[in-house]
């Protein structure tokens, strides 16, 4: 089935509430090891491809942006690579747990490579999510700002990534397939 550009720009505008919203509750709930911000992004990536998931992704920093200022927007590269990643492992057939789990293991890696320097440039490696804990516990044991820092965002990305991309997984495998993507719907 051929999913109509109408209906993906609908589940798009969906996927960046969901990022949005999913991201500022855990963020008020300073939950360690979670950020739950690239759900949406995951999805429409997982789903209709990776364009469609950079554009959720650049649409989530853009909302984001707005509410918290130019801050959140750099954190916008880290998206665009999930993005990637995401549309590069779903390509070929279905977004399987095991394919989720891989997914999250990869996003888990190369989204603090990226998020470090930023986090770093823009808060001196604190941004007051619960990866926080982690970062203050190393940096007291006398680790240096970077490795502390990037170690403490791998340990959130970890968590978080893995279970963003099997709740993810499980949601596209339970939807109709009228919902998804023709290169899905196989």
């Amino acid at each position: 089935m051929n999913t109509s550009r109408t209906k993906i720009m609908t589940i798009g505008a969906l996927a960046i509430v969901i990022n949005v919203v999913l991201g500022l509750i855990v963020s008020a709930l300073k939950i360690p090891l979670l950020f739950l911000d690239t759900m949406g992004t995951i999805f429409m990536s997982a789903t209709f491809g990776i364009g469609w998931g950079i554009l959720v992704a650049i649409g989530t920093h853009l909302v984001m942006t707005i509410m918290e200022g130019f801050v959140a927007f750099p954190f916008v590269l880290v998206s665009i690579a999930t993005a990637i990643v995401v549309g590069l492992m779903a390509r070929k057939g279905k977004f399987d747990i095991k394919k989720a789990i891989i997914t999250g293991l990869l996003l888990a890696i190369v989204s603090p490579l990226i998020g470090t320097p930023i986090r770093l440039a823009l808060f001196g490696g604190f941004t007051g999510s619960g990866a926080d804990i982690i970062i203050a516990g190393l940096r007291a044991s006398g680790k240096e700002i970077f490795t502390s820092t990037f170690i403490g965002v791998v340990a959130s990305n970890f968590v978080d990534k893995i279970v963003s991309c099997i709740l993810v997984s499980i949601l596209i495998n339970k939807l109709p397939i009228k919902y998804l993507g023709a290169r899905r719907a196989k």
